[in-house]
């Protein structure tokens, strides 16, 4: 089976996570992807760090699987004639760059759709760049405060919280993967190529989700609750005796073989308080005391299997290493080891889509700047190899290949 986007070219210009993050699941596809950073040290996430693995950034590892790594000065006039001309070639064109480089680039999409009007130019900024904001820099932390995220993370007495990845950028990576499918089917259906924008901020409101349908049908301003469901109850983290278990009871079915089966207090499940989900968001406080009191005798292990056995959704609250250790059948399909040119090998997550027409790509190892710089160039543009030696040694290109055993681990 071939993977689904076998044949697409996209040119990834972005830096960081949003963009990247959405390359690399065009790649994860099948797409043929060309990173291309600065010489100069490349993408930032490059220098992120601890953790580091052998020296290389376990940041940048972790969203640049598949690519292809080209590295070109783009302010240099030969240099942006290299970029024009992999526009020219390519499919897509994912960047996050701030307007005014776009234009003194060339790169903006007016230029890009010159040089190539079947192109997919997806733009990835902080909010949009048609709004009245657009020169302000997007930042993960800063969205997630801005969007009232972080006013929805975190106990209802301690402060305000970030979630504990960049989520406003992984969203917007993903919102921009979708938005470049649908690009692309609407490309082959009309022949014409299009622009898109993705906004951290827009996608910010989008996490939301019932939290802004609450507050935009009531007016009511919505609070934080910890761990536990603003809606549901008891859907929230309890304490064991050795741990902790999250407990997701949806229905009022579930929550009668929790009393019943599980806790075996018959009382709970037929008390008027608590007999439907709105009885035990009005009582909250009276029952999740209760099952507390009930859950801190006995250990998760114990816990779990009759919850299992009852059928009421739940699962030990787990440290990192546990995630991927303690349930081996559903994580090591999930994990691949691939040969790496400096650190041997090395480990990234694949990708969570299935198939069963197609299939994904092969995984390859999160490229070193410029390992292939010279190689897509002649590929591609038919660029001699005399002149990426003379360019590489002018500072316009930097190919690992042609550089010394430190300029490699820079």
């Amino acid at each position: 089976m071939r993977p689904a986007l076998d044949g697409i070219k996209v040119l990834d210009l972005s830096r960081v996570l949003a963009g990247p993050w959405c390359a690399m699941t065009l790649a994860d596809l099948g797409a043929e992807v060309w990173k291309v950073e600065t010489p100069k040290g490349g993408d930032e996430t490059r220098k992120w760090s601890p953790p580091s693995a052998g020296g290389i950034s376990t940041y940048y590892l972790s969203v640049n699987r598949n690519k292809r790594a080209l590295a070109i000065d783009m302010a240099s006039p030969r240099g942006a004639e290299l970029v024009r001309g992999l526009v020219r070639e390519a499919d897509v064109v994912v960047e996050n760059f701030m307007p005014r480089s776009l234009k003194r680039l060339g790169l903006d999409y007016e230029r890009l759709k010159e040089i190539n009007p079947r192109i997919i130019h997806c733009s990835i900024s902080g909010y949009g760049r048609d709004s009245a904001l657009a020169d302000r820099p997007g930042y993960d932390f800063v969205m997630q405060a801005e969007c009232g995220l972080m006013a929805i993370t975190g106990t209802a007495e301690g402060e305000p919280l970030r979630f504990g990845v960049a989520i406003a950028d992984l969203v917007s990576g993903m919102n921009a993967t979708q938005a470049i499918l649908a690009a692309l089917y609407h490309r082959a259906m009309t022949g014409a190529g299009q622009s898109v924008d993705v906004a951290l901020y827009r996608s910010g409101l989008q996490l939301l989700a019932n939290i802004a349908s609450g507050y935009l049908n009531t007016g009511s301003e919505p609070v934080r609750f910890g761990n536990a469901h603003p809606s549901i109850v008891p859907y929230q983290s309890f304490a064991t005796a050795d741990g902790m278990l999250a407990l997701a009871v949806g229905t009022d079915e579930q929550f009668r073989r929790l009393c019943i089966e599980v806790l075996e207090r018959p009382d709970l499940a037929t008390a008027p308080a608590f007999a439907s989900n709105r009885k035990r968001g009005e009582n909250r406080s009276a029952l999740v005391q209760d099952i507390a009191s009930l859950f801190i005798r006995q250990k998760t292990a114990h816990w779990l299997e009759r919850l299992a056995a009852a059928g009421v959704p739940a699962g030990k609250v787990r440290r990192v290493s546990e995630a991927f250790t303690d349930q081996p059948e559903l994580s090591d399909e999930m994990v691949a080891e691939l040969p790496h040119p400096m650190l041997g090998r090395v480990k990234v997550v694949r990708s969570p889509m299935r198939f069963s027409g197609c299939s994904l790509a092969e995984p390859t190892h999160p490229p070193l700047l410029g390992e292939h710089t010279g190689e897509v160039l002649q590929r591609v543009l038919g660029v001699a190899p005399a002149e990426i030696a003379a360019l590489h040694a002018d500072g316009v290109l930097f190919e690992a290949s042609l550089a010394a055993p430190a300029e490699k681990r820079a």
